[in-house]
């Protein structure tokens, strides 16, 4: 239970945190801190058992019937990631109290900052692939309102679009890979994949598989060419690019690497692919930074290029590189947190993070300067620090005399340039901002100091474990390395790593001379650039000019708008026969398509025909003659829709005849309830149609129209010369003994259909508050009579005296015919059509100021109420431990009565009775609203 405890404790602290007033700083900090506290406690109570070489588990069935289940799972390189997320999460909400200025609300802050933690969690935690997707999208979405924080700032707002367009893309193709992984190995459990890395490899649908999984990690961990998001995104508050662009979110690429390298890893796509993608990522990053003149911009293309350092590690497809992989993950979050930490305290205390703009710092803030340089020796790889360590690993295990010749040459050469670079944009983020910049003398102006101790002290922290970890790596990270690269190599049961030394001195060697190298190169580089260049006036990065992720971004989203433009317009023209074109000729392909795969259906014998009746033939062909009318004349509206309405009568009439009574009584009810309506809608109508403009199209309709009825007809004739295998004497034989009913029809839908009925209410009653939520505040444009004119909301005598008449008469069928439908022909949805028949006639015969006068005339209590109805008596039957919507019978004697058959399900249809008068009431209602002058409603 602490692992479900651990992955849900943010979320419970966000949902706390959602009841604090926007403005309670102090008792959002102090929640959000304690939530991460507590998570980072529980897991450290957990650390024990991980380092003891166990595999912690905890799950519960999800969706049993396809073997998935919801679980977590805790081993060495999720423990190692949990840690980084809660412990470095404590310090950002530390460092972010003191950091939002008074205009931001900091309880949605911690809210969104709370969510994105347990989305982390939640993806390092996961034990089955599918839920590890589904936290996967969850920090796309969470880290889009982090990075949109400031939303009525245009960066923020389009970095956050960017964000999430590109790492939710990715999220797509993560899906894609994950659900070929699934079918390969016949589960999505963790344990089972990782165990089932042969069977993968050799798997023809390896390669889709594998594509598509490194395009979600390169994606989210911001590799080239999809890197361009995470300098964008960097307009969001420095607390999160210190928690989501250096420790977390970006990190979730290169774990999802990790995590998955048992299964994909081990073959010559994977090398050449994730590390081919590494190198370029690396140098790219280290290039471009150099010439950044914002430190967050800085730091970003900075991180761009060690996540590259971490994939191409990834890729090197080694037992060492992996080694070095896991150990520089853990390094580079605590140096580049704490230097985006002190860019953003000298934003905070300057005003403004642009180098060009800054000048000799370290006379003003002499603390930060100070641990601004030893995080960014941490980051250049200088002696004595943490990332010198893993610096010098990564320049080992580019040393590879097993690869081809050009890639012996090309791999040490470029992770030398990388790391040269490396040491140049951290000279420089030193230099210009803390040291003499001859060019500038804002800072004077600028007045700067110390920031709080509160937000220095994460600072410090981080800044100390970079200094202990490369002082006494073995003692410090020795233990937590050992445990996250055998999770990432062999994903359980664990084997021994291969021998490596974490020690400070290897003696005279080329990874040795290497790193010499890209130190004094970098230093040289640096100063010897900015004497005869001044990188302060260039204004693009030399060689790459314009050449711009974020442009070609953006050029893409307009064509992808102007197109959707362009598709809406063609197809949203206003044109119900240009609708129906394209509905019909769809509907008519998708169902030509299984013929043309399969064959076509074998027509038998015909079978014994049932005796038809003259009259019933009479009645037919009248159905049939009105039909064609409709094709003829279906310009002039009236006579159309008369001609529909005794198409409808036709058709009820048929199930009468076929002894269908249920349905019968539902398609008249339907019939009038339409018939209402669209009279009410002609009022708004042009009494006929416009001509038709081409002869061409009349034919074109008339093929389509023709073909899709043959379809039809066809499909008809070959069900009805199949074998007769139907489900009817199940309903009939087993509706009175397990639903209490003899009207089969009705058993099925309260009883055996009832899941499906409830949906279908549920869809009726949200289309009836959409259409009233659409006309509710329309007024048409002459809803003022002009004076002398009569009013439109006319109320004709006699109609008025008959329907307050009929209403008493109307409520007693609508009742009789819900209290018989479980055993006669009946049912709440017939009652309820019936009720709103004579409820629709008062409004319409009498006004809506005279029902208004006597009735609230709001109905959507009616809709709420018919839903809960429906649904308590179906959560009423888990008391009884029986699963939802179960029904259940008596036959309670009643005095005077005797014997009364009472059933479960008549409340259930009782909802179904208020939800359809509900729903058909609000669209009529507001229908005759308009009609009677467009007055608005007197409620709201």
């Amino acid at each position: 239970m602490k692992l479900l405890l651990l992955a849900a404790l943010p979320f419970i602290g966000a949902a706390l945190m959602s009841f604090l007033p926007s403005a309670a700083r102090r008792s959002a900090a102090w929640l959000a801190g304690g939530t991460a506290l507590g998570a980072l406690a529980l897991l450290l109570s957990m650390s024990s058992a991980v380092f003891g070489g166990d595999i912690l588990r905890w799950s519960v069935p999800w969706v049993p019937q396809l073997g998935l289940e919801l679980g977590f799972r805790l081993d060495g390189l999720a423990w190692l990631f949990a840690l980084l997320i809660t412990g470095i999460g404590v310090l950002v909400v530390v460092y972010a109290k003191y950091y939002l200025s008074q205009d931001d609300p900091p309880a949605r802050f911690f809210l969104f900052l709370l969510l994105f933690m347990g989305a982390m969690l939640g993806l390092v935690l996961a034990d089955n692939l599918l839920l590890l997707v589904v936290f996967w999208e969850c920090t796309s979405l969470s880290s889009f309102l982090l990075i949109g924080f400031w939303q009525k700032e245009h960066p923020a707002r389009a970095g956050a679009r960017m964000a999430l367009a590109i790492t939710g893309a990715g999220g797509l193709a993560l899906l894609g890979g994950v659900l070929l992984l699934g079918h390969i190995v016949g589960s999505y459990t963790l344990d089972a994949v990782l165990a089932s890395g042969e069977l993968i490899r050799s798997h023809p649908l390896y390669m889709p598989a594998l594509l598509l999984v490194l395009l979600g990690a390169f994606t989210k961990s911001a590799q080239f060419p999809f890197h361009f998001w995470l300098p964008n995104a960097m307009a969001a508050p420095t607390p999160v690019s210190a928690y989501l662009h250096s420790a977390t979110m970006v990190k979730a690429g290169v774990f999802l690497l990790a995590r998955l390298y048992p299964a994909l890893g081990h073959s010559e796509p994977w090398f050449w692919i994730v590390s081919t993608t590494g190198l370029a990522t690396m140098l790219v990053g280290a290039y471009v930074a150099l010439f950044k003149h914002d430190l967050k911009g800085l730091l970003a293309y900075s991180t761009i290029s060690h996540l590259g350092l971490i994939t191409l590690l990834l890729g090197l497809d080694q037992p060492l590189a992996i080694v070095a992989a896991v150990f520089h993950i853990l390094n580079h979050a605590c140096f580049k947190a704490s230097l985006f930490m002190s860019a953003g305290i000298v934003d905070h205390e300057t005003g403004t993070r642009d180098m060009r703009n800054l000048n000799h710092l370290m006379r003003y803030m002499p603390i930060t300067g100070a641990l601004t340089m030893v995080a960014s020796a941490a980051m250049a790889g200088v002696p004595l620090l943490n990332g010198f360590l893993s610096k010098e690993m990564f320049l080992a295990q580019t040393i590879r005399p097993d690869l081809p010749v050009f890639a012996q040459w090309a791999l040490p050469i470029g992770a030398t340039l990388g790391a040269l670079c490396s040491v140049a944009y951290s000279v420089r983020f030193v230099h210009d901002t803390f040291f003499h910049n001859p060019r500038s003398t804002a800072a004077e102006q600028l007045k700067p100091h110390e920031p709080p101790w509160g937000m220095r002290l994460p600072v410090e922290l981080l800044v100390l474990i970079c200094l202990v970890v490369g002082l006494v790596p073995n003692l410090t990270i020795g233990p937590l390395l050992a445990l996250g690269a055998q999770a990432s190599l062999y994903g359980g049961p664990y084997a021994p790593l291969p021998d490596y030394s974490l020690a400070l001195w290897h003696g005279l060697n080329l990874p040795l001379v290497m790193s010499t190298v890209a130190l004094l190169g970098g230093v040289a580089l640096y100063f010897a650039w900015q004497v005869r260049v001044n990188l302060h006036t260039l204004e693009r990065t030399p060689v790459l000019g314009r050449v711009s992720g974020r442009s070609g971004f953006e050029r893409g989203i307009d064509v992808v708008v102007q197109s959707a433009r362009w598709l809406t317009s063609y197809l949203q023209n206003g044109s119900l026969q240009h609708y129906l074109f394209f509905f019909v000729g769809a509907a008519t392909l998708a169902g030509f398509a299984p013929y043309l795969a399969t064959g076509w259906l074998p027509f038998d014998a015909m079978p014994s025909i049932t005796p038809v009746s003259p009259a019933f033939v009479a009645v037919w062909l009248v159905g049939m003659v009105c039909t064609a009318m409709v094709v003829v004349h279906f310009d002039q509206r009236l006579l159309t829709l008369i001609l529909l309405g005794a198409v409808g009568l036709t058709v009820t009439l048929t199930f009468v005849y076929f002894s269908a009574p249920d349905l019968a009584m539902t398609q008249l009810s339907v019939e009038v309830v339409t018939t209402i309506l669209m009279m009410l809608a002609l009022n708004w109508l042009p009494k006929e149609s416009k001509p038709e403009g081409h002869t061409w199209r009349k034919w074109r309709d008339g093929v389509i129209a023709g073909t899709a009825g043959l379809g039809v007809a066809g499909i008809v004739y070959a069900v009805l010369t199949r074998p007769f295998d139907s489900i009817a004497p199940f309903y009939l034989q087993h509706a009175p003994a397990l639903g209490g009913g003899e009207n089969a029809v009705n058993v099925i839908i309260v009883d055996f259909r009832g899941y499906d009925t409830l949906g279908e209410i549920t869809v009726l009653g949200i289309a009836a508050l959409i259409i009233f939520a659409l006309l509710r505040d329309f007024v048409p444009a002459d809803y003022t009579p002009q004076p002398g004119e009569p009013t439109r909301d006319r109320h004709p005598l006699m109609l008025a005296l008959a329907a307050r008449l009929l209403l008493p008469l109307a409520v007693l069928v609508a009742l009789y015919i819900y209290m018989r439908g479980h055993n006669q022909p009946g049912g709440g949805f017939v009652a309820g059509l019936v009720l709103a028949i004579a409820l629709i006639l008062q409004y319409v015969a009498n006004g809506q100021r005279w029902m208004a006068a006597r009735s609230s005339g709001d109905f959507r209590p009616w809709i709420a109420a018919g839903l809960l109805i429906a649904g308590l008596t179906g959560m009423g039957s888990w008391l009884l431990g029986a699963p939802f919507l179960t029904s259940s019978y008596d036959y309670p004697l009643i005095p005077l009565f005797g014997h009364v058959p009472v059933t479960s399900a008549m409340f259930f249809d009782l909802g179904v009775m208020l939800t359809v008068t509900g729903g058909t009431m609000l669209m009529l209602a507001a229908i005759a609203r308009l009609t009677a002058g467009g007055e608005k409603p007197l409620w709201k």
